[in-house]
């Protein structure tokens, strides 16, 4: 049985497309040891899901917001433990 990984999934909305949110994004999971991707949704927002260590997901939201703030109008986040379903980190 495969261990579980810390998950979470976050919904920003703003100014966050057509402003390089994704790669962005994508730079800074290069600097954590996260899975996931990041992608541009139909309704204006963006989706980024991460998995793996806690410490490591909460250290990369955190550098993506720091980075990213001025386009952020909301967050909307969802944690939680589950078998990981990623390799690596990739935009969509």
């Amino acid at each position: 049985m495969e261990e579980s990984v810390f998950h979470t999934e976050i919904f920003y909305s703003g100014r966050v497309q057509g402003v390089g949110f994704r790669y962005c994004t994508y730079q800074a999971a290069r600097e954590f040891e996260v899975s996931g991707y990041v992608t541009n949704l139909s309704d204006g927002r963006v989706l980024l899901e991460a998995e793996g260590i806690e410490s490591e997901i909460i250290g990369f939201k955190k550098e993506v917001e720091n980075r990213l703030q001025p386009f952020i109008r909301k967050t909307e986040e969802k944690s939680q433990h589950r078998i990981p379903r990623f390799s690596g980190f990739t935009l969509k």
